[in-house]
């Protein structure tokens, strides 16, 4: 039996990362410094899963932004809009990789960012490789090999780590018409095997190929094509070892196409789909050379493994193919758990009885070693200490008082209905809101956030270690509030934002006034190149304690004779963009959260606030991987949010807003959520996100994203005029809001300032070319 790690955080344990990442491009660092902090977290990573046991360790799992863009660069995928920087020898390799990703506004450029949007269900983001009819694919960089040969100085065996053809191609778009990406699989795998020649020249006998797409739906020609892609590789490479993984859900219907390759061992992930493991053995795999890779370490939360359940995963698998031909391992990369437990202090939030039921990544790796060493019969008195310590856990997490309130679970009880509806259709709505609310054509407004400068998040530090007082913390944090809400004012935004200067993140800012959440002081993942989140924990029963954001949207709202949004994130959200608990079904959490927000709008309302946005960027993000499983999830996670929402009044206009996601498969469920305007990410795609609203005569007003703000490009009023001209198209004018893709919070004053007049200009020009007749 060995073990196995898929792949381990890259962020470094206090975000080095992301701190040498963003020096480097404001200008404060050389590119060697932010060369020499990767090195280190590589180093580190290899060194602590050596440490611990782990028999394969992954390389190539480290990225600058993300692993997908690195494959569009390791193959030459590169938009044509991006060779004159090529050809110049303008940009290195890293510098071009941070263009594709960001952006490039310099000298004679102003090149767009790739499109980005959520890995799978989880709050990852990847970059999407573009690809056009007869693309050309050769080894661009050699990216793999150079880490591999890093690794190999430091570990015994690397395990290389590679995005596989078929997922790579499926997670891509089409920039041209006429053809399927699929199609470009024969101009792709010649650049896969050669790629593998360089690593086996090198001596890497262990290549994991991740086929993430394996876990969705398929067609015939998408297995077909896995088939011929993976009898190709064997044929050049017999001897390579293959793993591979797919993972976040089962195999399914793929699964007896998957049996019939030829690789040497396959991943399971026995926690997302622990039936799998069942349907696997009761095959003739018996008699085949496939080794397993048991996924039965959480590699997407942070609860502590259960050694007594796990072990009996081990023990059916060793009954039918024996444990030689056995690999245990995480789930899916440990890319999305936090880096290290140990760094976390027990506070208030965290008490030592919480903190005893968490694992994080570096808990896991030895959560894994110490599986394989149980399983194999150790009798090391540390191991049998480990095993009695695992099971008080889990027997005092089943037990606690902590988890459990009789009130909130009786309230659960109590929904009905009535609890999902507004007291009147949209149209009738509408007509209320257009009388009180008074807005222009093409209404402007932001998404919610302001940018959060370093003094801001000083005061917060400052606040939080008790070196300034709560008085002076308000008074300042009042002060940045007046200077937004009057500058928006001075721009000509129609519906204003307090710019959340309070909050720390859109989702932990809400955990943090609930009861039944935890928060770590490090528990640190990464969303998308260097932007970090540090997830909530839920552990028990939510409920809201006192109001949340009422003092200050009022206080906002004080300022301005202007509406002032009040803002909320929705209960969706929260729950997928928290470590969530795993003794109840998610949906009975989800109900818990929303009747939280429901009574916060209800308190926005009493308090005047006629416009409340309810942030639901994750609900397609929550949409299960297989088709089969849509139609439960969609229906509780619709109804939640309508629980949030419902309790108002016909006046009171409500808001939501999604970003990074297709919606042409549930676009009848996000018309169901019944929000009077929803705001979506657009720009990046060129407004085709857009036709799925048109298709289906989207019956409710929408805010299509004009400017992209995960790019620091500032985009022109003719650009965005041009967007809003493609939304006008599809959508009717009346029913078209004016608003960025996103929150401002990462963005920076100038240029923040300089988008946001040239989207008021774009907005007051395009109600110029609207006929007078539409304006009455």
């Amino acid at each position: 039996m060995r073990t196995h790690n898929l792949g381990y955080p890259r962020i470094g344990n206090h975000r080095e990362l992301k701190k040498a990442e963003e020096a480097y491009w404001s200008g404060k660092t050389a590119l060697n410094d932010l060369v020499q902090t990767a090195k280190e977290i590589r180093r580190h990573n290899w060194e602590l899963q050596k440490n611990a046991g782990i028999d394969l360790i992954p390389c190539n799992d480290f990225s600058y932004y993300d692993q997908t863009l690195d494959m569009s660069l390791l193959f030459g995928a590169i938009p044509d809009r991006f060779h004159g920087l090529m050809q110049q020898k303008q940009l290195c390799d890293i510098d071009l990789l941070f263009a594709m990703a960001r952006g490039y506004q310099k000298d004679e450029h102003d090149i767009t960012a790739m499109e980005m949007t959520k890995w799978f269900d989880t709050n990852y983001h990847y970059i999407v490789p573009e690809f056009k009819a007869n693309q050309k694919f050769s080894l661009y960089s050699k990216k793999p090999l150079n880490e591999f040969i890093e690794a190999k100085s430091i570990v015994e065996n690397p395990k290389v780590v590679l995005l596989g053809p078929i997922s790579y191609l499926l997670l891509g778009k089409e920039k041209e018409e006429g053809f399927h990406r699929l199609d470009l699989l024969s101009n792709l795998l010649p650049a896969y095997l050669e790629l593998l020649k360089v690593l086996d020249e090198n001596n890497a006998h262990y290549i994991q190929l991740d086929e993430p797409c394996l876990s969705l739906n398929l067609t015939d020609k998408e297995r077909a094509a896995f088939t011929k892609t993976y009898q190709t590789i064997h044929a050049k490479f017999p001897h390579l070892h293959i793993i591979l993984a797919s993972y976040f859900e089962c195999y399914g219907d793929n699964l007896s196409t998957v049996l019939e390759l030829p690789i040497q061992t396959l991943h399971l992930d026995l926690v997302r789909c622990p039936a799998q493991l069942d349907d696997i053995l009761a095959t003739n795999i018996k008699d085949k050379k496939l080794n397993l890779s048991l996924g039965i370490v959480d590699g997407r939360n942070i609860w502590k493994n259960d050694f007594e359940h796990s072990l009996t995963f081990i023990d059916k698998a060793k009954a039918v193919i024996g444990e030689e031909r056995i690999l245990v391992g995480p789930s899916c990369s440990l890319l999305h758990s936090p880096c290290d437990l140990d760094l976390e202090k027990e506070s208030t939030s965290l008490t030592a009885d919480i903190k005893q039921w968490l694992a994080f990544a570096k808990q896991k790796i030895d959560e894994i070693a110490t599986l394989k060493a149980l399983a194999t019969g150790s009798k090391d008195a540390p191991i049998l200490e480990k095993f009695e310590a695992n099971k008080l856990a889990i027997s005092n997490k089943k037990t606690s008082s902590l988890i459990h309130n009789p009130a909130v679970k009786e309230r659960i009880k109590a929904i009905d209905a009535s609890f999902s509806t507004r007291k009147n259709p949209f149209e009738k709505r509408r007509k209320v809101q257009e009388n009180i609310l008074k807005l222009p054509l093409f209404p402007t407004t932001t998404i919610g956030s302001f940018p959060q400068t370093k003094e801001i998040r000083n005061w917060r530090s400052q606040y939080k270690k008790h070196e300034i007082t709560s008085e002076l913390y308000d008074l300042l944090l009042k002060s940045e509030t007046e200077k937004t809400i009057k500058w928006q004012e001075t721009i000509g935004l129609d519906v204003l934002v307090h710019g959340e200067f309070e909050r720390n993140d859109m989702v932990e800012y809400f955990g943090e006034q609930l009861s039944g959440f935890a928060f770590t002081q490090n528990g640190w993942v990464q969303s998308y190149g260097s932007r970090c989140v540090k997830p909530p924990i839920v552990f028990g029963d939510v409920y809201r304690p006192n109001p949340m954001t009422v003092y200050w949207s009022s206080y906002a709202q004080s300022l301005t004779k202007k509406w002032v949004k009040g803002m909320l994130t929705g209960p969706v959200t929260i729950l997928q963009w928290s470590f969530v608990r795993n003794d109840q079904p998610r949906s009975e959490t989800c109900n818990q959260i929303a009747l939280a927000i429901r009574d916060e709008v209800s308190d926005l309302e009493k308090a005047g606030i006629k416009v409340i946005q309810i942030d639901e960027p994750a609900i397609r993000e929550g949409l299960p991987l297989r088709k089969e499983n849509w139609a439960t999830y969609l229906q509780w996670a619709v109804n939640a949010f309508k629980i949030s929402a419902s309790s108002v009044e016909d006046a009171t206009q409500i808001h939501t807003h999604m970003c990074y996601s297709e919606f042409n498969d549930i676009i009848d469920s996000i018309a169901a959520m019944d929000a009077d305007v929803i705001t979506i990410e657009c720009s990046r795609s060129q407004m085709e996100l857009l036709d799925a609203f048109a298709d289906f005569n989207y019956p409710n007003e929408i805010g299509p994203g004009v400017y992209d703000i995960h790019s620091p490009r500032v985009p022109s009023e003719e650009e965005m005029v041009d967007l809003l001209k493609k939304a006008q198209k599809v959508i009717p004018t009346e029913n078209l809001w004016v608003n960025p893709d996103c929150g401002l919070k990462t963005r920076k004053w100038d240029e923040t300032k300089k988008a946001l007049i040239e989207m008021v200009q774009a907005a007051r020009l395009m109600r110029t070319q609207v006929p007078i007749e539409a304006n009455i």
